[in-house]
């Protein structure tokens, strides 16, 4: 290879490190509200209605993308990978959310998502063969230990191991796998389409349990409780993943995935704007030192064959 040839290659991939972390970050900061607006909208819904109700109006919302832009059917290997992506992503995360919600604070949901990007990453590993060298899991464990440093010492983690907990620690796995397996298949799909097929892949399941759930407890909500389960599904379950799964294609599924070591300072921004609660300036220097560390991680390289990223 020519050293001009070398150089655009590097090039190349600078530029699609430099989008994917601008795709993700904007994913990140989708997806920062979504304990906030959950913990709202099971006050006044059933979690079951919460939970697959949005996915229901989402997959609206990806049938209409779809035929639009005439996307063509995914092959057999595909489906397969997309059901991996809806257990994830469409069901298994919002399901156990929306369960431990409704008794647990958004704050107390963050400290537990805090495992989210190590769980992204280490799946990375497993489902779409990255190799992030030592530096990158230093720089990641640092960014980890600074969060639950800083919520343990405002206060947000209490008490004893509960059923909340675990329904959040369910979440944060099937989540992590839903991410990768989502971030590796965007390779091929593109990020829209990938979670448009995996949200009309999960129609079956989630169509009959949103009208039982509505059936048994019919929905008298206000119009904030509505407004938090719109932004669910036009947002968190929708929009936010057109960022989200094509800044992990682009950019690396676990350095990408990094990112979201931001995002339980931000859902705590975001709690205190629509709950009301507390946020010290103990949060501006917890912001500071996660943002050095997701830098880092950013300037480690990722060991991985990466195909040619498909159109949205």
């Amino acid at each position: 290879m020519s050293v001009q040839s070398s150089a655009t290659a590097r090039n190349t991939v600078t530029v699609n490190r430099g989008v994917g972390l601008a795709l993700g970050a904007l994913g990140v900061l989708a997806f920062s509200m979504s304990l906030p607006a959950t913990r709202v909208a099971v006050q006044q819904f059933d979690p079951w209605l919460v939970a697959f109700g949005r996915a229901v109006g989402a997959a609206l919302l990806a049938w209409a993308y779809l035929r639009f832009t005439g996307a063509p059917r995914p092959t057999g290997g595909q489906w397969r990978r997309l059901s991996i992506v809806a257990l994830g992503v469409v069901v298994g995360f919002p399901l156990f959310t929306s369960l431990a919600l409704i008794t647990q604070t958004s704050a107390h949901g963050a400290v537990v998502i805090t495992v989210l990007p190590a769980m992204t990453a280490v799946f990375a590993v497993l489902r779409a063969e990255e190799r992030p060298p030592l530096l990158f899991w230093v720089a990641s464990g640092g960014g980890l230990l600074a969060v639950l440093t800083f919520l343990g010492a405002s206060g947000a983690v209490n008490g004893a191991l509960s059923l909340a907990d675990l329904f959040l620690l369910a979440a944060v796995v099937l989540c992590g796998l839903g991410y990768a397996e989502g971030g590796a298949l965007a390779r091929e799909l593109g990020g829209a389409r990938t979670i448009c097929w995996a949200l009309l892949l999960s129609l079956p399941v989630t169509v009959p349990v949103t009208i039982a759930a509505a059936a048994a407890a019919p929905p008298h909500a206000d119009a904030v409780a509505w407004s938090a389960f719109g932004y669910l599904s036009v947002v968190s379950m929708f929009l936010g993943f057109f960022a989200w799964y094509a800044g992990l294609a682009r950019g690396g599924i676990a350095q990408v995935g990094q990112i979201q070591l931001a995002q339980p300072v931000l859902t705590l921004v975001w709690s205190a704007l629509l709950l009301g609660e507390t946020v010290t300036p103990a949060s501006i220097a917890a912001a500071l030192v996660v943002l050095a560390c997701v830098v880092l991680t950013q300037r480690t390289r990722t060991n991985v064959r990466v195909p040619a990223v498909g159109k949205a």
